[in-house]
């Protein structure tokens, strides 16, 4: 495939993406539930059947959580449904939803929920998340419907990095709540959902194991503060695929403790691309391994695929793959930055997260002019290592001139020919 039909196919992507996210808030209530969500097995609980009332006004919040406990305590079934119905649209504080549970449970999300609108409508003690899931094995979280975290307040107080002049922020509270955080759990799934304005990250995962998210929809301005689309922390065995994500930060992050992570057929964009990372803050440690992003396009993105990582940690990260990934205006396509810092002002220190082994394959597209196409700011004491580049096309956004990679202490090989010559790259490894 030519580079121009590879835009093309970009931009077709990005168009059959745009009429799935489009969803309104209906503030009416509707008559019923839809009737086919019942079943002879009597394990459908519909939260209108516990008072939710569905007028995106009402606090529902005491029906969702009756109809969760009752739902999670079955017994004699295999399964049960919690059930929010089609054309209703619920108003859901901040809560927690329990396990371990009696029976596998499916959260069918076919209708609305939306979340308290803004600070001063949040409890003073439940500012870090909207809905948790805890110690909920087996959950299923899917449907047609939409999870809007109605994020504009939060993104507007002085605190946030994008109100004060030249990125400066101000004093205040800063505490934002994610809108879905999944904790302590196993065998759990989310597909077919979308996701919009939440506070900070949409979907965050802490200490999970064999995780699928699937076929989901995130939606954010780019200039929204912190929306990542899907985090993970300490959670492993992960797929990530067939999604549409275009937020204000980045649209997969992978934080510490993250192994086995397989990222593919990910429209990203607007956004800061797919990033490991930011690991290392406040001299942490980080291990990182596993991870392969294949058969995705980035567009219009700060970045594309990053690995960033602060001065003065500690750790690994090692066997990742970057294959078949198409760049369409980016300003920093390839990146390896462990110089990261959110202000100007972070101190030198000579310890550093490791990062060795990894794979730039077929990767070809755009670039935008202000950033050089490949980035890699390798850390003065520990230099990163085995960096391979095979397929790389980067061509300009914009006219003709090419803008030359930017090395710093970087180990590697061009397997194949790349645009531009990655020739900073150093070619033997410290001490042979």
């Amino acid at each position: 495939m030519s580079f121009a039909s590879k835009l093309l196919y970009a931009f077709f992507l990005i168009l059959l993406s745009s009429s799935r996210v489009t969803h309104n808030i209906n503030i009416s209530p509707s008559p019923a539930p839809n009737p086919a969500y019942y079943d002879d097995n009597n394990n459908v609980f519909d939260v209108t059947s516990f008072g939710a009332i569905g007028d995106c006004r009402t606090d529902d919040t005491s029906a969702f959580k009756m109809a969760w406990d009752t739902a999670c305590m079955t017994v004699g079934v295999d399964s049960a449904v919690l059930l929010v119905p089609y054309t209703f649209c619920f108003l859901v504080k901040p809560t927690s939803f329990n396990g371990p549970c009696r029976t596998r449970l499916t959260l069918q999300i076919d209708g609305i929920i939306v979340s308290p609108d803004g600070p001063k409508s949040w409890p003073w003690n439940f500012k870090r998340q909207w809905l948790m899931f805890y110690r909920v094995n087996g959950l299923s979280i899917q449907g047609s419907g939409l999870v809007n975290g109605r994020g504009q307040k939060w993104w507007d107080l002085p605190c946030k990095p994008h109100k004060g002049v030249n990125g400066t922020t101000q004093p205040g509270p800063c505490d934002s709540p994610v809108a879905i955080r999944i904790f302590q759990s196993s065998k759990v799934k989310i597909k077919g959902l979308a996701f919009k304005n939440s506070a900070q990250f949409h979907v965050r995962f802490d200490n999970c194991d064999d995780v699928v998210v699937d076929s989901v929809t995130i939606n954010a301005p780019a200039s929204s503060p912190n929306t990542d689309g899907i985090h993970i922390e300490n959670t492993h065995n992960v797929q990530i695929r067939n999604s549409v994500i275009s937020n204000g930060d980045d649209c997969v992050s992978i934080g510490a403790g993250c192994f086995n992570v397989d990222i593919k057929n990910i429209t990203c964009g607007p956004s800061h691309g797919i990033s490991i990372g930011s690991l290392g803050v406040h001299n942490s440690s980080a291990w990182v391994s596993n991870i392969t992003v294949t058969n995705s396009t980035i567009w219009n993105s700060d970045n594309g695929v990053r690995i960033k990582t602060w001065q003065g940690g500690s750790g690994l990260v090692s066997r990742i793959v970057f294959r078949n990934i198409l760049m369409v205006n980016v300003r920093n396509p390839i990146m390896i930055d462990q110089y990261y810092c959110q202000t100007k002002n972070c101190a030198n220190q000579t310890s550093a997260v490791i990062i060795s082994d990894v794979l730039y394959a077929n990767i070809k597209g755009s670039y935008d002019l202000r950033s050089p196409p490949m980035h890699f700011g390798c850390s003065d004491s520990f230099p990163c290592t085995n960096l391979r580049l095979e397929d790389v096309d980067l061509f300009p956004y914009k006219g003709q001139l090419f803008e030359n990679p930017f090395c710093w202490n970087a180990y590697g090989s061009m397997q194949t020919v790349t645009v531009p010559p990655v020739n900073c790259l150093l070619e033997a490894l410290p001490g042979c």
